[in-house]
């Protein structure tokens, strides 16, 4: 159809959302009263708004001035930044400024990047298993973005490691839905603190970086909602987050980001969320199909084969394919959660002060919670300060420690300590923060002689080793965002450094720095292991105080190490890198046996199990009880430090039903971190999620809490070598698709 003068005024509003019209006039504002509620405040400004005004907030740009070819991003966005949609000045309504991710303020590419504060991985802070230590570092990075003009945050991610070498595994929190939700959710509420926007992404399913545009993936319903997309829950319940970001891939044939069953049915009906669906970058694929099924927004329309939600979308209204009142709720969403989160009553500015320093505290001491000590064998670790001479092999420990690629990417206080290396382009250039290991291990033992080797030699390497009294070798793993790893080896020929290490010095500790988990056919010649992630902008004194003791290792794996890719679900990767065009299907057979679930339905031994991590002090558990108290498992018991320095432990609550059937034998109940001084103990009391002790019912909503005996196991890690345990009789119960009873 032909549109009329008045549709056309629309269809260029909504385009070019900078276009001004005869409605950008004063106007009284009672959505400004802060004593009405976001619901309130949010639905007396959208009343106020012309059709034109609402379909501009539907439609975001890229903030960088390197836009894809042909578009040019708004004069008002921050540069090189992430995203950019214009705000209402008359209805005193700010923009929204957004920037990406959940490690901090990250820098798009540009010859002049802003140096900010990286978090280390969100495996690492995963690792802590300690949410306030994860709302700390994300009301860190919040206050960052806050002081640097923004007032959105593209972080939260939250998707399970199906696979472990899954590009973007670093950005996530691990293979378990109760821990990762957690932690993610703690974290999102960190950032949003600030009066700054979080979101939780990537909105579902988007578990492998390999043909992420093309991939399908199908799941039983019901699993995964006892998967990933209870990983998602938790962490919305946990924050509260203003916006969830729909992800590239589809779900059952459908594109996320215009998925009604994900976005209409299960986000917005069955959770309730009041926030906004944000897309992905690139990741819009229509007008009518997903404005009605529900995304809120079209993102960086730039990286999109059309402006969708441009004068496609003001037809689309015009001519009733969607409705006024869908776009209402639209914009109402969007403007709620800027009032939800303080974003219009606490505007914000650039050139805000950042204190460097004490956010490098904070990053260093998420690295220092989170490092896992994975092996250490006649108690190599701690070093002692008085060791003579040390070799520090490889993985460019003499300037810096690595970070992970992609949109994640934050640009060191310093500058890159090793600039060049290739890739180059997206998604590089790979970035090591300038936290040198060896200087923090030289301040640590100022009377050592420190030898350094770059291990790219490693019979020289060897010779190295032989002349120390240890050897400490730093293997490193680079991936990023859009690119898996390609198998679990270490790269570069560094299993045959660190095996010629350890075979000429039998005092030999290996360091990993690291995207997730690797393989290591070398790990019975090396008496002790680190893996300490992508440790952040203070990495390296984070994992120097680790090895001489000044801090204790207390972080526990968030995933398992498998012995090498035969024991995954899916060996080969699905999809080929080379073929980015081709459409293929990816089948999660394994439901929700995701990671140690997986290994325990198929009774395999893993490298390393989930939980693990070791600690240069021991623990012991004593007066483990159980009882049903206000309808919930409590689950009591006293953790002992049975050692000689104080350390923290992470006792852990696992559940397995001996009637039910669940999709594995048993599941991740509960956890606390316990500080404990040597012969100190403490009391714990763990309270049973009750979803956790369920099965989700796809076809009444509901979880069913079958009637029977459960064994409670408290371990310190899923193989539950240390295990003991006790037996509760529950009644059968349903509870709501939210967890709750059901009345």
């Amino acid at each position: 159809m032909r549109l009329n003068h008045l549709t056309l005024v629309a269809a260029l509003a909504a385009a070019f959302p900078l276009f001004a019209t005869a409605a950008d006039t004063p106007a009284q504002q009672p959505w400004m009263n802060r004593s009405l509620s976001a619901d309130q405040r949010a639905e007396l400004a959208v009343k106020a708004m012309t059709r034109e005004e609402k379909l501009r907030w539907v439609f975001g740009y890229f903030g960088t001035s390197f836009a894809p070819k042909g578009t040019t991003p708004p004069k008002a966005a921050i540069p090189f930044s992430a995203g950019f949609v214009p705000g209402n000045p008359r209805l005193g309504l700010p923009d929204l400024l957004e920037t990406d991710a959940g490690l901090g303020v990250a820098t798009q590419a540009t010859p002049t990047p802003r140096e900010r504060t990286q978090l280390p991985s969100g495996l690492a802070t995963a690792s802590t298993w300690d949410p306030q230590v994860a709302y700390a570092g994300g009301a860190m990075i919040g206050s960052e973005a806050r002081a640097s003009g923004f007032n959105v945050m593209l972080a939260g991610g939250v998707n399970l490691m199906r696979d472990p070498r899954n590009g973007r595994n670093f950005e996530y929190a691990g293979e378990d839905p109760l821990l990762a939700g957690t932690m993610v959710g703690h974290a999102v509420k960190g950032i949003e603190s600030n009066h700054v926007i979080s979101t939780v992404k990537h909105y579902a399913l988007n578990d492998q970086e390999t043909g992420r545009n093309e991939l399908d993936v199908h799941i039983d319903k019901a699993a995964s909602r006892m998967s990933d997309l209870l990983a998602m829950q938790i962490a919305l319940e946990q924050s509260g987050a203003g916006s969830v970001m729909c992800s590239y891939n589809r779900v059952y044939g459908t594109y996320a980001c215009e998925n009604d069953y994900l976005l209409n049915e299960v986000l917005k009906k069955d959770w309730g969320f009041k926030g906004y669906v944000m897309s992905d970058w690139g990741a819009t694929h229509s007008t009518v199909e997903a404005a009605n099924h529900g995304l809120d927004r079209q993102s960086g329309q730039e990286f999109d084969k059309s402006p969708y939600f441009g004068g496609a979308l003001a037809e689309a209204v015009e001519n009733g394919h969607v409705s006024e009142a869908r776009l209402t709720d639209m914009a109402t969403r969007i403007v709620r959660a800027m009032f939800a989160k303080g974003v219009v009553d606490n505007p914000v500015a650039q050139g805000g002060t950042i204190d460097f320093a004490k956010n490098g505290a904070v990053s260093r001491a998420t690295a220092e919670e989170g490092i896992v000590l994975l092996k250490n064998d006649n108690k190599l670790l701690p070093l002692s300060k008085d060791v003579k001479t040390i070799a520090i092999i490889g993985g460019h420990a003499d300037v810096g420690v690595l970070s992970g690629g992609g949109s994640s990417q934050v640009y060191p206080v310093g500058g890159n300590a090793v600039p060049g290396l290739e890739p180059k382009v997206w998604p590089g250039p790979v970035v090591y923060h300038p936290s040198s290991p060896m200087r923090a291990i030289q301040a640590l033992a100022p009377n050592a002689k420190v030898v350094y080797d770059d291990g790219l030699d490693p019979a020289r390497a060897a010779r190295v080793a032989a002349q120390a009294d240890v050897a400490l070798v730093f293997a490193t793993q680079w991936i990023g965002e859009a690119n898996d790893a390609a198998s679990l080896s270490l790269p570069d020929n560094q299993d045959t450094l660190i095996d010629s290490v350890a075979g000429s010095n039998p005092r030999t500790v290996v360091v990993l720095e690291t995207g997730g988990p690797v393989a290591m056919p070398w790990v019975a010649k090396a008496p002790a292991v680190l893996e300490a992630w992508y440790p952040g902008t203070s990495g390296g004194e984070a994992i120097a105080r680790v090895l001489f003791g000044a801090v204790n290792p207390s972080g526990h794996l968030p995933a398992t190490f498998p012995v090498s890719e035969q024991q995954l679900p899916r060996p080969k990767l699905d999809g080929d890198p080379k073929r980015p065009e081709q459409r293929f299907t990816v089948d999660y057979k394994e439901g929700a046996a995701v990671g140690y679930k997986w290994f325990d339905q198929k009774g395999m031994t893993p490298l390393f199990p989930f939980g693990h991590g070791l600690s240069y002090t021991t623990f012991s558990y004593s007066g483990l009880a159980s009882q049903v108290k206000d309808g919930r498992v409590h689950v009591r018991f006293k953790v002992t430090n049975t050692g000689n320095v104080a350390g923290k432990d992470v006792p852990q609550v696992y559940v397995a039903p001996l009637a039910a059937k669940w999709e594995a034998p048993k599941r991740l109940a509960g956890w606390d971190k316990v500080a404990l001084q040597p012969g100190e103990s403490k009391e714990v009391d763990v309270v049973v999620e009750p979803r956790i002790l369920g099965m989700f019912d796809e076809k009444s909503k509901t979880w069913r809490i079958a009637k029977g005996k459960y064994k409670l196991v408290l371990a310190d890690d899923a193989a539950g070598m240390n295990a003991t345990s006790v037996t509760v009789d529950l009644p059968a119960s349903l509870l709501d698709v939210r967890g709750r009873p059901q009345r």
